[in-house]
């Protein structure tokens, strides 16, 4: 059975004290290794749109919320007791109808409309109409880009303001195009994968927000937020230049915050055991907590070393360090900045 876990799982996971987290960890563990573990109390969630949300026991008031279908299992929130199961009365997961990716969808009959008073003298002229940016996209276009279907009328009906509150209960990719398109940017449209065709959860924009775990180590790898949420869960773009294969040095341009790092260190977990990844391979780099990170998630079958001391006076003099050898191995050190 498959093991899947949501981004919306850390970012949960993240709101629990020291404690809690344990106890959360501990139960997630535990229900991947059997799901059927009785001292986990599994039981599906009634009164509920998606009638596979599941929920687990991990202390007297910590419960997991958990997806379940035939052939795989998915982590999706954790928290108290009744937040939990709030959370999975408002959401259901479903395949998007057109690109064919798995999605998180709030329900929309669920989020409250609320209208904040404006006080406006009575001689104050009458305002303009709203501007509607996305009024003239029809349900196709919207579709096309990853909108799900229910959202599709408020968004075609919103002003600027309120797009930026729809945004936020929207799936990343069509948030992202919602935006873009409101500020006159023609975004790249997703790519469309037949929903009765193939693995939902591999589709590019699925793996933002899911990705599929092999073994308890990965597990708990994934759940050592934040620096690890930053690399498991990829944006397409990076996890294109993730995937691809080079014949020799290749240079990757772009701002700050754009996800270089991240992509360099998370290469395709396939390489681990194969012939084609580098037995040793060093990653010079300024920041030690970048080096220590990168090491420690490097997806060789045991544990990495990093060489964070600034013991190298120039950046050359970092490849001179003779290292272990071990296959699949990222080595990465810290050296001193030159412009510093």
């Amino acid at each position: 059975m498959a093991f899947l876990l949501a981004d919306s799982f850390q970012a949960s996971l993240e709101k629990l004290n020291g404690d809690e987290q344990k106890d959360a960890k501990l139960a997630a563990f535990e229900l991947q290794i059997n799901p059927a573990n009785p001292g986990l109390q599994c039981h599906r969630l009634d009164n509920i749109k998606d009638k596979n949300f599941w929920s687990a026991r991990a202390s007297r008031d910590i419960r997991l919320i958990f997806h379940r279908v035939e052939g795989s299992v998915m982590l999706c929130c954790v928290g108290h007791h009744d937040p939990a199961y709030d959370w999975a009365s408002r959401r259901k997961i479903e395949t998007h109808p057109v690109t064919g990716a798995a999605q998180i969808v709030e329900i929309r009959e669920t989020v409250r409309e609320i209208q904040l008073p404006l006080l406006v003298s009575p001689e104050a002229a009458a305002a303009p109409a709203p501007s509607r940016p996305l009024s003239k996209l029809t349900e196709a276009d919207l579709l096309s880009y990853g909108v799900p279907a229910e959202w599709i009328p408020d968004v075609r009906t919103a002003d600027n303001d309120l797009l930026l509150v729809i945004a936020s209960h929207l799936p990343g990719e069509a948030a992202e195009a919602i935006i873009d398109l409101a500020t006159g940017t023609t975004p790249a449209k997703p790519e469309v994968r037949p929903p009765d065709h193939g693995n939902p959860y591999v589709h590019p924009d699925a793996q933002r927000r899911f990705r599929v775990l092999t073994g308890t180590e990965e597990l708990a790898r994934a759940l050592d937020y934040p620096w690890e949420r930053w690399i498991v869960f990829l944006h397409p773009s990076q996890a294109d230049w993730v995937g691809r294969s080079f014949n020799g040095p290749t240079r990757v341009q772009g701002s700050a915050g754009t996800g270089k790092t991240n992509a360099r260190t998370s290469p395709p977990p396939s390489y681990a055991c194969s012939p084609q990844w580098p037995e040793l391979e060093l990653m010079p780099c300024f920041l030690r907590v970048i080096s220590a990170s990168a090491s420690s998630s490097s997806p060789s079958p045991g544990p990495s070393t990093a060489l964070t001391s600034a013991v190298a006076r120039a950046p050359c003099a970092s490849t001179t360090a003779p290292p272990t050898r071990s296959a699949g191995k990222l080595m990465c050190c810290s050296i001193p900045n030159p412009a510093t």
